[in-house]
């Protein structure tokens, strides 16, 4: 059980469940939140996949990476990635960790570079940094962040940018918001696949070929993450014709919803208005 406000907990949730929705997290990848009322700790789920993560499952870790919890559950071994970057930036508020597979190959070549193709990917900026954990690890790794050295390295390599690529592994993502988070990891995997099919348009021109944001526009395009936010509501096995309302405070989930998805992932899908109807 955790202290934390109820509401923080019920969106850490529903981000989770967003997050495998939009194919950016699958049976791994993470996200956590900061704890709201605890300044030594952050919220994060027990080592569950995110699709079938509920409140019960919602664990609080502090920053040496020591999970607390009466009933002596495990969290992921990679949770050195959240706890040593809340460490070093005060100023990051929530964590997305992914192995989003549009992503993972601009980690591994140096012809191109992840870049911003269209207004919501603005954050991405045109120097991603790129974290290579055999700088620290050396050759003989298994390329996982299962330490506090790996993970201060990792919040090094983040600097002051809102996103780092982990070269043949994935990605981190970070705002001063949960929904923000979410929504960005989000659009940095839709980014990577525009960009790729932009390139393959361009052909041979490469780079040159595509006509990429200009610095001036290089800034977060969410008027709204509440919006965004609220537009994932998420369905499991209901009678036909039922409705479910999407509570647009903070999107929680109700209990029946948490029950048809755990009990039945291949009835998720995602609703983008607020009130349902399931077909």
């Amino acid at each position: 059980m955790t202290t934390a406000n109820h509401a923080l907990v019920d969106d850490l949730v529903a981000a989770n469940h967003i997050l495998y929705v939009e194919g950016v997290v699958d049976g791994f990848g993470h996200v956590s939140v900061r704890h709201d009322q605890r300044a030594d700790r952050f919220l994060l789920a027990c080592g569950v996949a995110p699709a079938t993560v509920t409140a019960d499952d919602i664990l609080e870790v502090d920053f040496n990476g020591v999970v607390h919890d009466e009933a002596g559950r495990r969290s992921y071994l990679e949770r050195f990635i959240h706890s040593e970057i809340y460490k070093a930036h005060p100023d990051v508020m929530a964590i997305v960790h992914s192995h989003s597979p549009a992503i993972i190959p601009f980690s591994v070549t140096t012809r191109v570079t992840l870049k911003p193709v269209c207004q919501m990917s603005g954050f991405l900026g045109f120097s991603t940094p790129i974290f290579e954990i055999r700088d620290t690890a050396g050759d003989d790794n298994n390329m996982l962040v299962t330490r506090a050295k790996l993970g201060r390295a990792l919040a090094e390599s983040l600097g002051t940018t809102d996103f780092a690529l982990m070269r043949g592994h994935g990605s981190v993502t970070v705002a001063k918001s949960l929904r923000l988070a979410v929504a960005r990891a989000t659009w940095a995997e839709m980014n990577a696949k525009l960009q790729t099919e932009a390139l393959r348009m361009a052909g041979t021109d490469g780079d040159a070929g595509v006509n990429y944001l200009t610095p001036v526009k290089l800034q977060d395009r969410w008027p709204s993450t509440r919006r965004w936010w609220i537009g994932h509501g998420i369905s499991g096995r209901r009678k036909r014709g039922s409705r479910l309302r999407v509570w647009s405070g903070s999107c929680r989930l109700t209990s029946q919803i948490r029950k048809a998805l755990s009990a039945s992932l291949g009835c998720l899908r995602v609703n983008r208005v607020s009130t349902l109807r399931v077909y």
